[in-house]
This record gives structure tokens, sequence and C-alpha cells, in this order.
């Protein structure tokens, strides 16, 4: 059977690398919502990036679970930066008898930092097309973000 698999993890923790990495292998199909926002909304959003990322969540989970039950693997990269949301994802899977996991991509403090840095070099040469992470966006992922407990998460990617 066919299933959902959704990552998890801090921003610039190698989701999309990942992800992308993982359709290939499986197959499956991936789904990217900052593919999605940066071609809709462009590369800085402003506060319409939190409406338009709901709601295209939704439509990535009803599009991946009507996929998946036609026999084909999905990938959906995404956050799911709190409890809640991971919940959320696993009972809207579980409701749709739709076979779900969560990949957390777990990346030391300093990894991380240097992988922002990065991120952040590369948007400004014009070598990647990706949110640019200044002190406003890392202070406010930082407030919410909430470590994944062994038990809200199928398997961990080491970073």
């Amino acid at each position: 059977m066919a299933k959902v698999i959704l990552t998890c993890g801090r921003l610039c923790s190698g989701k999309t690398t990942y992800s992308e990495r993982l359709s290939r292998e499986l197959p499956a199909v991936h789904f990217s919502i900052d593919d999605l926002t940066l071609l809709l909304l462009g590369p800085q959003p402003g506060d319409i990036l939190d409406e338009y990322f709901d709601k295209l969540e939704i439509y990535f989970y009803e599009k991946a679970a009507e996929t998946a039950k036609n026999g084909i693997n999905c990938v959906i990269d995404v956050g799911l930066w709190t409890a809640d949301e991971r919940a959320y994802a696993k009972k809207f899977f579980l409701d749709r008898g739709v076979d779900c996991e969560i990949h957390y991509l777990k990346i030391p403090d300093n990894i991380w930092k240097n992988r922002i840095e990065k991120r952040n070099r590369d948007i400004s040469e014009g070598k990647s097309r990706a949110y640019y992470v200044d002190e406003n966006l890392l202070k406010k992922f930082e407030s919410f973000f909430e470590e994944p407990s062994d038990d809200e998460i199928t398997r961990i990617i080491p970073g």
C-alpha cells in the first residue's frame, strides 16, 4: 500500500534535500510548500505567507491522501514545527485510511547555524531560490518550534 511521508525539522535542517532524494528513491510524488509559495508570493511575502501556508498545507494533505489511495507514494516537504501540527497530520491521514510517516531531520545547533548562513549567502549571490532567514524570521521560528518526542515521529534522520 502506498504511504505519505511528511518531513519535520527546523528551518534549514535539510528537509527539502531529503524529501527530494526520498521521492526519487521510493519513488514518490513530491509536494513542496516552499516551492509553491515562492512561485505564488515571491521571495519576500511578508505576513500573508502564514495564511497561504495553512491553506496550501491542507490542499497538499488532501492531494497526497488521494494520490496514496491510488497507489502512489507521496513525500510532503513541510516543517511540522509544533506537536499540534504533527498530531493533526497523523489524524488527517489516519482518518482517510492512509499510512503516514513523519521523518524528523534532527540537526545540531552549530550545523544548523552554518546552514542558515550558507542559505542566506546563496540567496544573496543568486545561487538559490529560497526564503532568506533574517533575524525576525529566526526569532519567530524559535518562538514556536517544539522538538518532537519519540512517539510523534516514525524515523529520525540525523543532520
